[in-house]
């Protein structure tokens, strides 16, 4: 088909050589004859036709050289530039298809910023580049990689979606510091930026700005807007299966009610934890947390009102902890938190701060909420990690037996087991 249309519908430059061709050739064969008759001619009359013959094909010759020259090498190198752009191209692709082979191997963000990078600097020599993703929340967009930057400063850390005229609108936006151009409220620096919302599934997952300072800006990102647009498509995909892979991993970790990680984490933390304390021989405190007369506060609020204070009261203990530590949702309303290198005297302390912040929920749900806490600790309590969470049970039974809403330090290998606060 593509021969066929060859042939229908010949070069125009290749056709205007070809006749240039023929004219020369005609002319050489005019030249020739002239020769070829020359020997015969015996009059003057014939010798003055040979003459004019040899000079009229020599100067068409020379108005055919001087006149197809200049074209035919105007012809060629248009021919090369055009081949030379096509070859650019095809690398171009090529590229694309490699960045996404690669991305579709990214375990997390980290694998593929360092795709994302490494294409930038080989497709976008010269320009800037950074990576913008959503939050688990969706209500914020986190700096994930930055790459060459005209000014790092200028790279906010966070972006809100309502400040960014490419988010709202799902398009391309330039923003530039000239005069009547339309920025974004999160814009900062001088450097003109161009901003490509990340979109796949139908949905935005980030954002992709590709920045310059060069005396023409807005023109050097409009040129090279296309490929930075298919730079952010293939990205996003991407984007899109870390996220989904997260989210799944985050289901498989953490109670979705609560937002805790699950008995399953703990179990591997603690196990983790246990053995890190067992070779350096640091400390390990665990506290089990159960709230008090919870089966009555469903039956008079409903179980809406008690998944709103298991919520709260998770959220209370999370903002009470160090990084380090791990808060899991042991079943039901039990809660237990573990502590590393952390002695037992310092986890009942922060049980005891825990049990007056998780009280002061009452005034908020206008019911009465408390907890009862069971503490116990490695190597204080017992040096068995198997016998670590029975021990924290058994204190946290004695807490409801006494009364609830206090804290119980299970009792260490010489003294018995006695209530710390009560209420």
């Amino acid at each position: 088909m593509r021969r066929h249309r060859t042939e229908q519908y010949p070069d125009p430059l290749e056709s205007a050589l070809r006749r240039r061709v023929i004219a020369a050739s005609f002319a050489i064969v005019v030249m020739v004859l002239a020769h070829i008759v020359h020997p015969f001619a015996q009059s003057p009359d014939a010798r003055a036709i040979d003459g004019a013959l040899e000079i009229g094909g020599a100067v068409v010759a020379l108005l055919l050289l001087l006149l197809g020259g200049p074209q035919s090498i105007r012809a060629l190198r248009q021919r090369r530039e055009e081949a030379e752009r096509a070859h650019a191209e095809r690398k171009q692709i090529n590229h694309l298809f490699r960045m996404t082979e690669m991305l579709q191997s990214a375990n997390g963000y980290a694998d593929a910023n360092a795709v994302l990078g490494a294409t930038i600097d080989s497709l976008l020599a010269g320009f800037g580049g950074a990576l913008y993703v959503f939050n688990n929340s969706r209500d914020r967009l986190e700096l994930s990689a930055s790459w060459h930057w005209p000014d790092a400063e200028t790279l906010r850390p966070m972006l809100a979606p309502a400040q960014c005229w490419a988010l709202k609108r799902g398009k391309p936006h330039i923003n530039a510091d000239s005069r009547g151009a339309l920025c974004c409220e999160h814009h900062l620096g001088s450097a003109t930026v161009l901003e490509l919302p990340m979109t796949a599934h139908g949905e935005i997952q980030g954002m992709l700005k590709i920045a310059t300072d060069l005396p023409d800006a807005a023109a050097e990102l409009t040129r090279i807007q296309p490929l930075a647009t298919a730079i952010a498509d293939a990205m996003s995909l991407a984007v899109s299966n870390i996220a989904l892979r997260e989210k799944l991993r985050t289901q498989a970790l953490r109670d979705p009610l609560t937002g805790l990680y699950n008995r399953r984490y703990m179990e591997d933390a603690l196990g983790r934890y246990a053995s890190l304390t067992e070779r350096s021989g640091t400390h390990l405190s665990v506290i089990m947390i159960d709230l008090d007369h919870f089966k009555k506060l469903n039956d008079e609020f409903g179980h809406a009102a008690g998944d709103s204070v298991l919520r709260e009261t998770a959220a209370t203990i999370l903002g009470a902890l160090r990084t380090s530590d791990v808060a899991c949702r042991y079943g039901g309303e039990e809660l237990l938190v573990i502590l590393p290198e952390c002695r037992l005297d310092e986890a009942v302390a922060k049980a005891e701060i825990l049990r007056e912040r998780i009280e002061a929920l009452s005034a908020m749900h206008e019911a009465k909420i408390s907890a009862s806490f069971g503490v116990a600790a490695m190597p204080e309590s017992t040096r068995a990690v198997a016998d670590l969470l029975g021990m924290a049970d058994a204190a946290l039974y004695q807490a409801k037996e006494g009364g609830r809403n206090r804290v119980v330090a299970a009792p260490s290998r010489e003294t018995p087991m006695l209530p710390l606060a009560a209420e």
